[in-house]
């Protein structure tokens, strides 16, 4: 019986009912748990950041790396030089710690300016690469250039560039009844957002009046896919603590030990006679 896996999916199991405790009611019990659980995770997060941040993104370009060699003597991974400008980086982030000096925490808004600096670059690169593109989708056909239905599928061997060009360049009548489903809905929730005039006319309060709904039936949908989401890993955890647990431990407890290898006896040595 192996005492470890017996520890590991007990205690798995017990730290999930005490997890799962506070539904009942605040308990110590739960708050021990919670306590354990955040611990280990600040001591895994920690050591996280030193080895898939610090240490890849940082160290290894200070001090860089020597090359490795196979058994045959052939340089298996080259030598990196190290870069000592990246070691200026740590004077610069240690001044974030001058937060808890009363004389020099001024100091302190030195790191946190670069990094806000530098987030603001990166988001608003990442906000043009993000929506650009979805306004730019946004402008879809709805009336179709065809009388056929749906696109048709491709065959066993694939479509040719000649086909797959056609296909692209052609409105079919269920992408333009899809389209036209798209932008109805673009403009009516976007006309419930305008709010800079008041919506007298018949025609903009049914169009209000829609992206309203509309709105509320997305807002559903994904608040449906993340309650899907959230059943899903509970009954995964509820698998484990009452199936896949109790089987592990109950494998153990079967389990024979292995038997001590025999070892043949050893004949005494025959002398010749003389």
């Amino acid at each position: 019986m192996d005492l470890f896996v017996v520890l590991k999916y007990g205690l798995g199991v017990v730290a999930t009912i005490g997890l799962y405790s506070v539904l009942y009611k605040e308990n110590k019990f739960y708050r021990f748990w919670e306590h354990v659980f955040l611990g280990i995770a600040a001591g895994y997060l920690t050591v996280s950041l030193w080895q898939e941040t610090l240490y890849e993104s940082w160290w290894l370009k200070v001090t860089g790396s020597i090359a490795t060699v196979d058994k045959a003597g052939n340089v298996a991974v080259p030598a990196v030089p190290g870069y000592w400008a990246y070691a200026l980086l740590l004077p610069i982030g240690m001044l974030g710690y001058l937060v808890f000096s009363k004389k020099h925490n001024w100091a302190s808004r030195i790191p946190v300016s670069i990094i806000i600096g530098l987030w603001a670059g990166q988001q608003a690169q990442a906000w043009g690469n993000r929506y650009l593109k979805q306004v730019a989708d946004s402008m879809r056909p709805i009336l179709p250039n065809t009388s056929e239905l749906f696109v048709p599928s491709p065959p066993a061997n694939g479509f040719s560039l000649s086909q797959k060009y056609q296909i692209d360049s052609t409105v079919y009548v269920s992408q333009a009844l899809s389209n036209l489903v798209f932008v109805f809905t673009l403009v009516c929730v976007i006309s419930y957002f305008l709010f800079s005039f008041e919506a007298k006319s018949k025609t903009m309060k049914f169009m209000t009046t829609s992206g309203r709904w509309l709105l509320m039936v997305g807002f559903g949908a994904i608040f449906g896919s993340t309650v899907m989401m959230r059943f899903s890993l509970l009954i995964d955890q509820m698998y484990f603590v009452f199936q896949e647990a109790p089987m592990k431990v109950y494998e153990q407890f079967q389990s024979k030990p292995a038997a001590a290898p025999v070892t043949p006896p050893v004949n005494p040595p025959v002398t010749p006679p003389k």
